[in-house]
């Protein structure tokens, strides 16, 4: 029989190599398996593990080690604050990703009369339901192409009690969507084909989410050429984009809105991630 502090450097040790934070992840997986906090598992290290804890933990290590995804196997990734509940039918929402709600709150309380916004590949529903629960009076449109992916983002809505206010359907991009908006988020995919197979992801998350095709830029360039016709007059279009993607994504913008003023932002490892558009 193990301790908690025993076992988490064990797991530690045999994590090495396969993950990036290994004692992070040995600590989450005993916060899991024993349904408590880190905190708790923190400042509890002696505390003895049961036998049926013990096989819990070696099967959730196993899957680890096999490149599992920790939040497929706990079911749960945080973002912007919420806990969104997550499986392989939907993207594992990223910290970068929380640059663009930042923009679209910044933008929404700055524009108190525009309330009306769409979140296009919505997958699990971390920006529509992020925005929704910031903004208590935004009306949300949330779409995405597959319908296990809506099912996820409605069970993050009614998570939080936003599902009131976001309306979910299912759409291959603009095929679905005769309305326009004050504001426009699309987390879209973006990873170039062949970069793609050789990533980690590829194995385990949807590639549906993550193909922009042989330069990443095919559903983005399909998304820029109708975004003219859904965003009203001064309304926002807020785009993510892949790292290397910054002045080929400026060069489909400029050619797609060209009255619309962009602006590339930058993320957290000063590399190009968001696209903003203003209307005019």
């Amino acid at each position: 029989m193990s301790n908690l502090q025993a076992w988490a450097g064990q797991s530690t040790q045999r994590l090495q190599g396969k993950s990036e934070f290994p004692y992070l992840e040995s600590q989450v997986l005993l916060a899991f398996t024993l349904k408590t906090s880190r905190e708790w598992i923190i400042a509890h290290p002696e505390f003895d593990l049961t036998p049926e804890q013990e096989r819990l933990l070696e099967s959730h290590l196993a899957q680890l080690i096999k490149g599992e995804p920790l939040p497929y196997i706990t079911g749960v990734q945080a973002f912007y604050g919420l806990d969104f509940c997550v499986s392989p039918d939907v993207l594992i929402p990223r910290p970068e990703t929380e640059l663009l709600v930042e923009e679209a709150i910044g933008w929404l309380r700055e524009h108190p009369n525009r309330r009306d916004a769409l979140d296009m590949g919505t997958g699990s529903g971390a920006i529509a339901v992020t925005l929704t629960d910031q903004i208590p009076d935004l009306l949300m449109i949330a779409t995405d192409i597959s319908t296990k992916a809506l099912e996820a983002a409605r069970k993050n809505a009614e998570k939080y009690g936003v599902d009131e206010r976001i309306r979910f359907i299912q759409s291959d991009l603009w095929e679905n969507i005769p309305f326009s908006f004050d504001l426009i988020a699309a987390n879209l995919p973006y990873v170039p084909s062949e970069t793609l197979i050789g990533l980690p992801v590829f194995l385990h998350e949807p590639p549906l989410a993550l193909d922009g095709g042989p330069d990443g830029l095919r559903v983005i360039d399909a998304f820029l050429a109708r975004a003219a016709e859904h965003i009203k007059p001064g309304g926002f279009i807020l785009l993510e984009i892949e790292a290397g993607q910054g002045e080929s994504a400026i060069a489909l913008v400029q050619e797609k809105l060209p009255r619309g003023n962009f602006k590339l932002i930058t993320d957290y490892s000063n590399l190009p991630r968001l696209i903003t558009i203003q209307g005019n």
